[in-house]
């Protein structure tokens, strides 16, 4: 378009005279189609394709743990991943654990506790007298103090009544050198790996669990997550002190770094693609994935998993609690492979 300079204006454009307007074969392409739908094994979202790809991970590694690369670093772990994850937390302030009935059965569960508090003048009971006997045979020093460094202690709400146990913070092992000393003792490895518990109770409960049917260690991440505190510690009845935790730094890469080593991971859902009874890969090298109970595995923890497990109930208005979920499945597993 020119204006009244007989100019062009800026920015104007010229149309093409006599130019062919069609799809470009677009019509056509979508006329062809895309051929024949792929075998279900083929699809690698598929639960049969990575049942597939599963079974030849394994049959590639011989049942084995897989060589690592000579780069450097552990094989199999996640990228940035180090040393530095064994001692993640602690960084953390020591934990307090109060009141008469909470010190003794820490004390019980044998939590490596560093220092027992009592106050000055404090009303023997009992309780008092089994904490301190077993704080003397244990070698764990007894700090006599006024009640108002116990109400520092205890915290704002906290209910000491004369007694508080102090607990170091958890040292964490790596979940790759975990599976290195599982190899290396030529054992089968079995573990349970949490996702998005926040319950130490359910920590405990899975870590009595995972000792009592064979299981060699927990896995956490390190955030979002439960953690080894003196709640847990008291749930586990000294389970805690038996089988390991280690802490991935993201879950889903250390799943997947599993994976590389042979292990197969099985999550746990209610509307999973595999009944837990008979379980064909209860032989294998394997992490059991416990979801939260209220959002269950998060999508891509679910992704990762080579399978979906569920536990059949006969009530559908029924559902199982973290904690039972992983004690029911390590139960099966664990006859699984004594009838093998």
């Amino acid at each position: 378009m020119k204006g009244s300079s007989g100019k062009s204006r800026a920015g104007a454009v010229r149309k093409a005279k006599n130019k062919q307007v069609g799809s470009g074969g677009q019509g056509r392409q979508a006329l062809e189609g895309k051929g024949p739908t792929p075998k279900a094994e083929d699809r690698a979202w598929h639960p049969a394709g990575k049942k597939k790809a599963a079974q030849e991970r394994y049959s590639a590694s011989g049942g084995k743990r897989v060589a690592g690369q000579g780069s450097g670093q552990r094989p199999g772990a996640p990228r940035g991943a180090s040393g530095a994850a064994r001692r993640a937390k602690s960084g953390d302030e020591s934990e307090i654990v109060t009141g008469r009935n909470s010190v003794v059965e820490a004390l019980r569960a044998r939590i490596p506790a560093t220092t027992l508090y009592v106050a000055a003048r404090v009303e023997m009971d009992d309780r008092v007298r089994e904490a301190m006997k077993v704080a003397t045979n244990r070698g764990i020093p007894i700090l006599e103090v006024m009640r108002p460094e116990l109400d520092r202690l205890a915290g704002e709400g906290g209910v000491h009544q004369g007694l508080a146990l102090k607990v170091p913070p958890y040292e964490y092992a790596h979940p790759i050198e975990l599976l290195d000393e599982v190899l290396a003792r030529d054992e089968t490895p079995l573990f349970v790996a949490l996702d998005g518990i926040t319950d130490p109770r359910n920590l405990g409960a899975i870590l009595r669990s995972t000792g009592a049917f064979g299981g060699q260690g927990v896995i956490v991440p390190q955030r979002r997550s439960v953690g080894v505190n003196a709640a847990a510690w008291k749930t586990s009845a000294g389970a805690a002190a038996r089988v390991p935790v280690a802490m991935a730094p993201n879950l889903t890469q250390t799943l997947k770094a599993l994976k590389e080593r042979g292990v197969f991971v099985l999550g746990l859902d209610g509307g999973g693609d595999v009944s837990l009874p008979g379980l064909s890969w209860a032989d294998r090298p394997i992490v059991v994935v416990v979801g939260s109970e209220g959002k269950g595995l998060s999508r891509l923890v679910a992704e990762t998993c080579d399978a979906i497990v569920s536990i059949p109930i006969s009530a559908s208005t029924e559902s199982l609690n973290a904690g039972i979920a992983a004690s029911v499945t390590l139960y099966e597993i664990s006859k699984l492979r004594a009838d093998g």
